[in-house]
């Protein structure tokens, strides 16, 4: 890793280095790190260990392990009793862990791309690196590492060969984004939409638009930046420290925009994608192999963040028909029994709306039930349970054959459900998850098409996994 002596990575972190348990002409004085980790067990010889301390587990408690496995060093908040090996003493060790990623970030030469939203931000992340690989060395975040542990966990990935690195950056606070802007400086800044979660801190959409946007606090002086034009909010923004935005949408007006719209169900859908930027003027004809008319948005987007890195139109084109779908999002598993929707990662009245009309895009022929089970949405807010409601309605009026409802919150999304007069539509209510597993053998039926959808604390991987 480039830059990363123990030396260079305590002045980064304003920690004290410690060698006394290395001997005078020991190889970690001049050794540059082979990789950072915050988990032991990850540790190999030639890595730096970051002890943190979290609510169930001390990561100080394995320093003496990753010594033993010959790491180049620790970074850790308490000192080490009987040390056996090199280690910096900081005040914070997450903060130290934000720190180094920033060195090193900054040491690297690679451009950055940034994507947050509300909704997407993981298939945008998809589609952008699918894109940019047919033109570069990519870098992505692998899963949903984007908070302030994740980003600096993936920037420490990153390696020197690598040309473009695609960051997710997610958040649930205000100044959370800021930090981690910090961390990503981004040549490029994508924002998906402007949605309705963690309204619990952010208040309203003003709130998350305000919060989301903070990613151009750190911006590269010559950044560009990429929004969603049919997003009411994201298309108020004009003009940011001079830099005017290229919209991705619907409209000609966008600088890319989609039409020619053909649906092919569960197996995706084809688009006539346009670019109309001043600097590039090109159309193709794209098939979006995941399913959803959401996944417009994606292929859009990574099409802008394409087009400004001179990727052609034909490569564009063949990232986009690359993307692979990622578990827990919209993904499309076929069982001997079921056509499965895995799109159990997270959950928020939008994107739970998305999911249903995702369902009703299954074909009856093949498949002649819909089904949903639904969970709870968390970080909602004093309004969650109305949120929850107009969800519950929302599926009640769509034409789904069965509604499974699951958990504390979900009994309003149950309840608005059952004041809609849809007498083809059999509603459940269970309490829990696996109240609701011990049942399902007697309520589904084989060809079913199942969505599963809840916030990732709901834990319905488990029911994915059962299915």
């Amino acid at each position: 890793m480039k830059n990363m002596t123990l030396s260079n990575i305590a002045q980064a972190v304003g920690g004290v280095l410690h060698m006394e348990g290395v001997s005078a002409d020991g190889w970690q004085y001049s050794a540059e790190a082979l990789g950072v980790v915050h988990d032991s067990r990850q540790a190999e010889r030639g890595f730096v260990f970051v002890a943190t301390t979290g609510e169930r587990v001390d990561g100080h408690d394995f320093i003496g392990s990753v010594w033993e496995k010959g790491a180049l060093g620790v970074v850790c908040e308490k000192e080490p009793k009987d040390p056996e090996g090199a280690y910096i003493l900081v005040k914070d060790s997450f903060q130290a862990l934000k720190d180094m990623a920033e060195f090193y970030l900054d040491g690297l030469d690679v451009k950055v791309v940034g994507i947050t939203g509300s909704v997407g931000k993981t298939s945008t992340k998809e589609f952008v690196a699918s894109v940019l690989s047919q033109g570069f060395r990519v870098q992505k975040t692998e899963g949903n590492f984007n908070n302030e542990v994740g980003l600096p966990l993936t920037v420490l990935k990153i390696r020197d060969d690598c040309e473009v690195a695609v960051l997710e950056m997610g958040i649930s606070d205000f100044g959370e984004m800021h930090r981690l802007s910090k961390i990503a400086k981004p040549d490029i800044c994508v924002i998906t939409n402007i949605g309705q979660c963690h309204l619990e801190n952010l208040k309203s959409r003003d709130g998350i638009l305000k919060a989301k946007t903070e990613i151009f606090d750190y911006m590269k002086e010559d950044a560009r930046i990429c929004l969603n034009g049919d997003d009411d909010k994201l298309s108020t923004v004009t003009d940011v420290k001079g830099i005017k935005p290229l919209f991705f949408g619907s409209e000609s007006e966008c600088g890319v925009y989609a039409d020619g719209y053909e649906n092919r169900g569960l197996d995706g859908s084809s688009v006539m994608i346009h670019i109309r930027t001043g600097e590039v003027c090109a159309d193709f004809q794209a098939d979006i192999p995941l399913a959803g008319g959401h996944m417009v948005y994606n292929a859009l987007a990574a099409t802008a963040v394409g087009t400004l890195l001179g990727l052609s139109a034909e490569q564009i084109r063949q990232g986009i028909c690359a993307v692979e779908p990622v578990g827990g999002r919209s993904h499309i598993i076929h069982t001997e029994r079921f056509t499965v929707i895995d799109d159990c990662y997270n959950a928020n009245p939008v994107s739970m709306k998305a999911a249903l009309d995702l369902l009703m895009m299954s074909d009856l022929q093949k498949s002649p039930r819909r089904v949903a089970i639904l969970g709870d949405m968390f970080e909602l807010g004093k309004n969650e349970r109305t949120l929850h409601a107009q969800v519950g309605e929302y599926a009640a009026n769509a034409e789904i054959h069965v509604l499974i409802f699951v958990g504390d919150l979900c009994k309003s999304m149950y309840d608005a459900a059952c004041g809609v007069d849809n007498n083809a539509q059999k509603r459940y209510y269970f309490t829990d998850k696996d109240a609701m597993i011990c049942e399902l053998e007697g309520i589904l039926r084989d060809k079913d098409t199942v969505l599963v959808k809840a916030s990732h604390g709901m834990h319905f991987e488990e029911v994915v996994a059962y299915l």
